[in-house]
């Protein structure tokens, strides 16, 4: 309900009169009550004020996992600004291209040497400011997420919604009160959109930090955490623990894991129903730009194996063929969601452009759906990979590694990795003569890519790889590379 709403720059405070003492967060071992974090907080929102942020300005937010992070979030809420949430460690290149076109009326973390009025990370809020209540503001929209663009220059998805929620209402089946494990980056969407919206309901955070997977196990039983989200690299992490570690955790206070941001290989999705039981392992399938999601209990899955779920309330989906017409059931075709409130209605970019067909909107995944609405994924659509959950786009790794002047050519492809889930893998066609070798590609790489986005494996060639018209089959590269391993395998 509407009416039931209340301001993020005012949600700590609801928590606070209510539960002062309950821990909000629980970062390196220390808990911070909701009370304290609304104090920090306020202090933070007027050292911001002080360096000019205002209602409904852009503050891009470059720091590592952290309590300096959710103060900084929070108190840039109080003024009714808008969080743009960055990689603390962004290659510079990419930083500038973002902040061009954000631009900011702040930028928080390390400086990235673009001009941008910067905060330092590390500041702590001088007892000079004030601890006291802000005036209420209410920030147009609640997120700006950054995100690579298809031909390699990254974008910024600002969300429709304005910085209200409903402190009774969880997402994604989490619970006032719950204890909640993050053990993901936040400048990745999924992390960020759930372990905030636990705040907004009062739920206490347990920040890991880093991950790492007995550490994660140790945390959910040390603090009772009730709710956790992973992507399928970390579940595959913990699972190679191995049966001797993973019998000691029967992890009773766990209601829910929640796996998204990439494929699961039905093997593991597996392991972890016969070890947790069905009914606390789903899985969400959904789009930054809240155009659409699915959602599957463990439960479902197993009679609908290799499903990520059905459509969830408040959205429509479509499977449209290369013409636009709609697809039986069964019928692989491309994946369009509509949400309730139309076109435009969730979000809008920064720095790129919506693929839609008249109220559709395109994700960019191939699939199908059976005849009980459960969608099915085949494929990604413009030969995206997906590492560890982030995502990593092929012509933004090519471009610079084709900016190395011993290159002729570059292309990216992802080849499955047991761990990661995909891996970037380069094919370099290089200069005649060059003597180029990979150790001295990826060092010039590592100096404009962000390390996730580094190629894992690179192999020259002396084929051309584009044709006449600059055009690359990365799904053929692709193709017989995994025909030249299955090959090899048996």
């Amino acid at each position: 309900m509407q009416n039931d709403r209340v301001a993020l720059s005012a949600i700590l405070t609801h928590h606070a009169r209510r539960s002062p003492s309950r821990a909000a967060l629980i970062v390196d071992e220390t808990p911070v009550t909701y009370d304290a974090l609304d104090a920090r907080t306020n202090r933070r929102a007027r050292m911001l004020a002080a360096h000019g942020v205002g209602q409904g300005d852009f503050v891009t937010i470059a720091l590592p996992n952290g309590l300096e992070f959710y103060e900084t979030v929070f108190a840039t809420w109080k003024l009714g600004a808008i969080p743009n949430i960055v990689a603390a460690k962004l290659a510079r290149p990419e930083m500038e291209a973002i902040l061009d076109i954000v631009r900011p009326r702040l930028f928080v973390g390390a400086p990235p040497g673009s001009g941008v009025p910067v905060l330092a990370a590390d500041r702590a809020a001088p007892e000079a400011y004030s601890a006291e209540a802000l005036p209420e503001a209410v920030s147009p929209h609640w997120k700006a997420m950054t995100s690579g663009g298809s031909t390699g220059r990254p974008k910024v998805i600002v969300d429709a919604m304005p910085a209200l929620w409903n402190p009774a209402e969880g997402f994604l089946g989490q619970l006032p009160g719950d204890v909640i494990l993050n053990p993901g980056p936040l400048y990745h969407n999924a992390p960020f959109h759930c372990v905030h919206m636990g705040l907004f309901v009062g739920a206490t955070v347990v920040e890991m930090g880093k991950f790492d997977p007995l550490r994660a196990l140790r945390l959910i039983e040390a603090h009772g955490v009730t709710w956790v989200t992973l992507v399928p690299t970390m579940m595959n992490r913990i699972w190679r623990l191995g049966p001797d570690v993973l019998s000691a955790f029967s992890l009773p206070s766990l209601r829910m894991m929640v796996h998204m941001a990439a494929p699961c290989a039905p093997w593991l999705k597996e392991a972890w129903i016969d070890w947790l039981g069905s009914e606390r392992v789903w899985e969400y399938y959904g789009t930054t730009e809240g155009t659409g999601s699915t959602m599957i209990s463990g439960t479902d899955w197993l009679t609908h194996r290799g499903s990520v779920g059905r459509v969830r309330d408040g959205y429509a989906l479509k499977i449209l063929d290369a013409e636009g017409r709609e697809l039986p059931a069964g019928e692989v075709g491309e994946v369009f969601f509509r949400p309730q409130g139309g076109v435009g209605s969730t979000y809008h970019y920064l720095g790129s452009e919506a693929r839609r067909r008249g109220e559709w909107e395109a994700p960019g995944d191939l699939g199908s759906v059976d005849a009980d609405g459960y969608l099915y994924l085949s494929d990604r659509r413009n030969d995206l990979i997906i590492s560890g959950g982030a995502n990593i786009y092929p012509a933004e790794v090519e471009a610079v590694l084709d900016a190395h002047p011993a290159v002729r050519s570059s292309a990216v492809i992802g080849l499955p990795d047991e761990d990661w889930g995909g891996r970037v893998h380069a094919i370099v066609q290089p200069v005649e003569d060059s003597g180029l070798e990979a150790d001295e590609l990826l060092d010039f790489a590592a100096d404009r890519l962000t390390r996730y986005k580094l190629p894992r494996s690179i192999e020259f060639t002396t084929e051309p790889l584009r044709d006449e018209a600059g055009k690359v089959r990365r799904a053929a590269l692709r193709e017989a590379r995994l025909r030249t391993a299955e090959k090899v395998s048996s």
